[in-house]
């Protein structure tokens, strides 16, 4: 079953946060004293040591007078000196529920691996500070936890490593960075399990994992001169994980798994947290493969908002979205995300029948401590659920986490310092035929926050020629050719020199088949920016239009001689030499487009073709079938492998 690009998926349970059951309540009898090894010892070696602990347990001396040295926590909580030590910052961190971190407050449906404290648990911690942090009976001290080593799931299937160490700087601000690894498979694998080592716990925050099946990655990796990439648009990739301190892996059932394709990338995105020396971070990601495509294959829904404007100093800005489910679904998962400034979240299912499921509610946000919530039993919702997110912002200065003193007026963007308001649920259709149905609302909803959010920047931005040409592009994805000229007509007005509206203004008038016009406009982006592959790649298009093939080879030529990454102009380059007579050529050129983007259906198909006009028949079976896999509904790739496998047949007819 396919997966829904861009969706995440962050499975795992907190290694010590399992919830008690009730016949394990913490409560000490009336009248006698609390103590650190009979009733807060437990509670700490559960909730706490995950991260409270030093990352080598042998060296405790060191890991006393280093505060580097642990993992995810300033200090260690593991016996009781390190507790008195703290106990007044616990007492207050538990009581504000601040510790353990755990945003979601008690929901409908429980989630694996809650951290929350029990209400009776905190008064306890606050009883024993109270009465002065006695230790107690060392024989009542259950044993210190022993964390596992190595990898917790067993020997992976795959291991891959970032090829270089980051180099974090010992001061400044978190940093969030996004770094390439290709994955070395030959052909497509199904994944029931992610395993992250963090490699330095005391310098990574968290860190999702994403899979690139188009490789766009590269592309802005090479435009970062840094090492990795600072921004990653959140519709670019498939999120499949997320890591925390504490969080374990997590193995999917035997008929569910998600799919790698041949020739995708992994990407790690990194939050990374300076410690007051120079660090080395270079973690390691453990793939475990099913051997068999998986029967159930989750899908994603997201609910979002990207038109966000938030004033300085508002202090109650409201972000709503809402879908109603075209099929019977199981949820499976919710993930809420947005930056700094959001301080409450709810996500809330309204049934057919009027009843009201609650699926997340968060009272306290923190970007520190986002996470993927993955419910204990599957929640079933049928079809006409209303699935609704509310989300509430704080731009005053009264919010504590706002990293703006005075606050500014923030809008929405993948940058830390934007903000987002994005709600996802992992879910499994309950039909396979509503598979399309779910995967096309995506596409569309997605498309329509992208026009809502540039609609909202051009309004509030009429003067700058950026936002209007941006929503131009968002217009011309939906076939909006009218409102895209409108656009970049206004934003030619305000800037007559903008070669990049004057391009995509070429590629609206060619929609509408005004190639003359197009043609001028495209000539105009050439002349006013002559080293931009991107306008080349559009002047030769309008050219192929208006039948031109020579000047639209030249052009095309040009685009892949200026960036030889540019993928689409290589696949238009060797469409029309192809007709030429110039196989060779255009085979080089399809090749190359495959190279950048594996995933190419019509590329494959067409290298077949190639391949089959200069009788090397199996080569061309092969791309055939890679076609076929990629667009297994097409009937030009069905058609073409039928046609090879008939003259295979008969040059090689049974004896």
């Amino acid at each position: 079953m396919p997966s829904i690009a861009s969706g995440f998926r962050a499975y795992g349970v907190l290694f010590c946060g399992l919830a008690l059951s009730a016949c394990q309540q913490s409560r000490a009898p009336a009248g006698r004293a609390i103590t650190f090894n009979k009733d807060i010892a437990p509670i700490v070696y559960q909730h706490c040591a995950t991260c409270h602990r030093p990352v080598d347990p042998d060296d405790r001396a060191t890991s006393q007078s280093d505060p580097r040295c642990f993992a995810g926590a300033p200090f260690a909580l593991l016996d009781y000196r390190d507790v008195k030590t703290h106990a007044r910052q616990i007492a207050e961190a538990t009581r504000t529920r601040a510790m353990p971190p755990w945003l979601p407050e008690p929901a409908d449906q429980p989630f694996i691996g809650e951290r929350r404290l029990r209400d009776d648990q905190i008064a306890m911690v606050q009883q024993w500070m109270d009465q002065g942090a006695i230790e107690g009976d060392t024989a009542d001290r259950p044993p210190v936890p022993k964390w596992p080593e190595g990898w917790q799931l067993g020997q992976p299937d795959l291991v891959l490593t970032l090829p270089e160490p980051y180099s974090l700087q010992a001061t400044g601000t978190d940093v969030f960075r996004n770094f390439v690894i290709p994955i070395p498979t030959s052909s497509t694998r199904y994944v029931r399990a992610i395993e992250f080592q963090a490699g330095n716990p005391r310098s990574l925050h968290h860190a999702s994992v994403a899979v690139d099946r188009f490789r766009v990655s590269r592309t802005l990796d090479r435009s970062d001169p840094g090492p990795g990439f600072a921004a990653m648009p959140d519709d670019r990739v498939q999120n499949v994980f997320g890591w925390s301190p504490g969080k374990a892996p997590f193995m999917e059932p035997t008929d569910r798994a998600w799919t790698i394709e041949k020739g995708s990338d992994l990407v790690l995105q990194l939050h990374m947290l300076p410690t007051g020396k120079p660090e080395f971070i270079q973690p390691t990601v453990g793939l475990f493969f099913s051997s068999a495509p998986p029967l159930h294959e989750p899908l994603e829904i997201k609910l979002e908002s990207k038109a966000i404007d938030i004033p300085a100093g508002q202090a109650d800005y409201h972000v709503n979205d809402s879908y109603v489910l075209p099929a019977d679904i199981e949820l499976l998962s919710i993930y809420p995300h947005a930056h700094y400034l959001a301080k409450q979240m709810q996500g809330v299912a309204t049934l057919p029948d009027g009843s009201v499921k609650r699926l997340i509610s968060i009272n306290a946000w923190d970007f520190r401590w986002q996470d993927q919530y993955r419910y204990a039993t599957p929640l079933f919702l049928p079809k006409g659920t209303t699935l609704t997110m509310h989300f509430t912002y704080d731009n005053s200065d009264q919010n504590p986490k706002n990293p703006h003193h005075p606050p500014q007026r923030v809008k929405w963007g993948p940058q830390s310092s934007d903000e987002m308001g994005a709600l996802w649920l992992e879910i499994l259709p309950r039909r396979s035929e509503d598979v399309r149905v779910l995967m096309r609302d995506y596409i569309d909803r997605s498309l329509r926050a992208d026009i809502a959010g540039a609609e909202m920047q051009a309004a509030v931005s009429p003067a700058d020629p950026l936002a209007h040409n941006f929503l131009a592009t968002k217009y011309l994805q939906a076939g909006r050719a009218q409102d895209a000229m409108a656009q970049l007509e206004q934003a030619l007005r305000l800037n007559p020199n903008d070669a990049e509206a004057h391009s995509n203004l070429a590629s609206a008038l060619q929609w509408q088949g005004r190639l003359a016009e197009a043609v001028q406009h495209a000539r105009e982006a050439a002349r006013l920016k002559p080293d931009d592959d991107r306008v080349h790649f559009n002047l030769g298009n309008a050219m192929t239009a208006t039948g031109r093939i020579d000047e639209a080879i030249r052009e095309l030529g040009r685009a892949v001689q200026i960036n030889p990454e540019n993928a689409d102009a290589h696949f238009n380059l060797a469409m029309l030499l192809g007709p030429r007579g110039r196989v060779d050529e255009a085979i080089v050129h399809l090749r190359r487009a495959l190279e950048i983007n594996p995933q190419n259906g019509d590329a494959h198909r067409n290298l077949s073709v190639a391949l089959g006009l200069q009788g090397r028949i199996d080569e061309a079976i092969a791309e055939a079938r890679e076609a076929l896999r990629i667009q297994p509904d097409s009937t030009e790739a069905r058609g073409q492998l039928d046609a090879l496998l008939k003259a295979k047949a008969g040059r090689n007819p049974t004896r």
